[in-house]
């Protein structure tokens, strides 16, 4: 009996050491070991192998099919809608202004809509971090709506301002909650054709924009110019409602509540920054214009938005990452690369999308309807070559040889803008287009900047980065908008005397660009379209210089690829 016990000993020892000695020679073994010396034993689960499928648990949930056709035609609607609402308003002022008679408040109409739209831009990043994306959405989609429905039966001139601030503070979160929605349903290495869809043709908004609103006024009323928003924006609510969104922000554990919300806004910091941003638009709105350059009200208003933003800074560097534009974010090479880029380029793409229209209208002669067709070239090689890089991107990995090889081309197409004159042959005009088209397209209309900011940042952060990639965006467009108007104005209030003796320069400039031929005699008409040549000439100058700033800022990009990293499966 001694002799069976030793046996049952021996071979019970056996059992036990079997899987440490047939390490080498049964490979197959090895997961089984790993599983079971890293996966605490409980009652509950006897067998620790069950808890291997656990990752696959928290694998991404991406939107496919028919769900997702929908929600990228929904958001890009959104999208294209409020950037048409942009430029739309260009056309109509005129016809606004006869019917209120409020010439002296024509800069608000466009300020009204600008300051609140860039004062309210980096909050919506915030907002959209800590609140339901879908619902944020819908409520900014609704604030638009509702400024679009003020603006459209305003009885007043300050019913109208105040109806486009209403839809600026709406305009705020529409494209950066788009692009945040398309983030979270799109995995990253698919993500540059839908970006490109969505930035193709919601930038079509702001070159459709003058040729819209021109139909409009003309045919119907300035009144349609708003209406137009109100269907489509409520069958957009409509798809954008009955989708789900799915949520990869990653869940603390923690319960938060609606104070903790708002606490984590940084409203203090956002009550500093929405002052700094309207003192400074408003000095670059009324210098030149409204006061002179050097007056105290202008020179008062650039101290007060330094004064106060350099005390927004410092507020932000003290409450770190929770920062409503984390400095921290801002600091890194590749965030601060692609929010320049965004900016340079979208100066140069609306300053020249506004200039040729002016080209168009006072060289060449032509209606404000005609001078919307005018442009199709460069409207149509832009959206063309702006899916196609899209989709090229996620084939490639690398989105920074096609910034590059975009704001080489865009240089150089706008560059040879600024030669036309107005004699130039429809040749020339529609080549060049098509040369710039073809540059902005390739940069993706600024779509490359986007997708450098989206795989650069953690999910939970990228509302944050894409608010302050819109709100240079649209600060860049304000900006150089500004300093458009003032060379503009500046060498067409110089030249006029120079190419045309004895003409009276106030009455040329207040026909406006489509009119001045009613008040300039025919013996006077060759002097003063030279010197408006000469004016648009400078301006494209600006616009050749910005797309040439963002070839030089957009190294900072870096070469990270957006293709998903291949994951190497241990051997059997």
């Amino acid at each position: 009996m001694s002799t069976m016990d030793d046996e049952k000993l021996n071979h019970a020892r056996d059992e036990t050491s079997t899987p440490t000695s047939d390490v080498s020679g049964s490979p197959a073994v090895l997961p089984q070991i790993i599983d079971k010396e890293t996966q605490p034993s409980s009652p509950e689960s006897p067998d620790n192998a069950q808890a291997v499928p656990e990752p696959k648990a928290e694998e991404e949930e991406w939107v496919t099919g028919f769900k997702l056709a929908v929600i990228v035609a929904a958001v890009t609607m959104a999208a294209f809608l409020m950037l048409l609402d942009v430029s739309i308003v260009a056309t109509a002022i005129p016809r606004i202004t006869s019917d209120f008679h409020s010439l002296t408040d024509i800069g608000w109409y466009g300020s009204a809509y600008l300051l609140a739209n860039c004062s309210l831009q980096p909050m919506t990043g915030k907002i959209y971090s800590r609140f339901d994306s879908k619902i944020c959405f819908m409520v900014f989609l609704g604030l638009f709506e509702l400024g679009s429905l003020l603006s459209g039966v305003a009885t007043s001139s300050k019913m109208f301002i105040v109806g486009r601030a209403v839809a600026g503070m709406g305009g705020s979160g529409i494209v950066n909650g788009g692009l945040t929605i398309v983030a979270k349903c799109i995995p990253m290495e698919k993500r540059g054709m839908y970006i490109g869809i969505l930035m193709g043709i919601a930038q079509l908004g702001i070159m459709l924009g003058p040729l819209v609103g021109g139909a409009l006024t003309e045919y119907a009323s300035w009144r349609w110019c708003f209406y137009i928003n109100l269907p489509a924006g409520g069958l957009v609510a409509i798809f954008v409602f009955f989708i789900q969104i799915p949520n990869h922000s990653g869940k603390s554990g923690t319960k938060t509540t609606l104070s903790s919300h708002l606490k984590s806004l940084d409203l203090f910091g956002f009550i500093l920054f929405a002052p700094a941003a309207i003192m400074f638009l408003l000095a670059l709105e009324w210098g030149g214009n409204t006061y002179r350059w050097d007056s105290a009200m202008v020179i008062g208003l650039f101290c007060g938005a330094a004064g106060t933003i350099v005390l927004f800074f410092i507020w932000e560097s003290r409450i770190g990452d929770d920062a409503m534009i984390p400095l921290s974010m801002i600091t890194r090479r590749i965030i601060a690369s692609s929010c320049l880029t965004m900016l340079f380029t979208a100066a140069c793409m609306i300053t020249t999308s506004y200039y040729m229209a002016i080209y168009f209208q006072a060289d060449k002669g032509v209606s404000p309807m005609l001078s919307g067709v005018y442009l199709l070239p460069s409207i149509l090689t832009q959206m063309l070559f702006g899916v196609a890089a899209g989709g090229l991107v996620g084939r490639v990995g690398y989105y920074l040889p096609f910034v590059i090889v975009g704001t080489i081309m865009t240089s150089i197409g706008t560059g040879l803008i600024s030669t036309l004159v107005s004699t130039s042959s429809t040749g020339k005009w529609v080549g060049y287009q098509v040369i710039a088209g073809v540059g902005r397209g390739l940069t993706l209309q600024m779509t490359k900047p986007i997708l450098a900011i989206q795989n650069n940042l953690a999910p939970q952060d990228i509302p944050v980065g894409m608010s302050v990639l819109m709100f240079c965006q649209n600060m860049g467009a304000a900006l150089f908008l500004s300093f458009a108007q003032t060379i503009f104005s500046t060498t067409l209030t110089h030249e006029l005397p120079v190419f045309a003796p004895g003409i009276n320069v106030h009455a040329v400039i207040a026909a406006g660009a489509s009119n001045f031929r009613e008040v300039v005699p025919a013996a006077l008409l060759r002097g003063v379209l030279l010197a408006y040549d000469r004016a648009i000439n400078r301006v494209f100058y600006l616009t050749a210089a910005s797309a040439a700033t963002g070839f030089v800022v957009c190294w900072g990009m870096g070469w990270k690829s957006v293709k998903k990293a291949k994951t190497v499966k241990p051997e059997a």
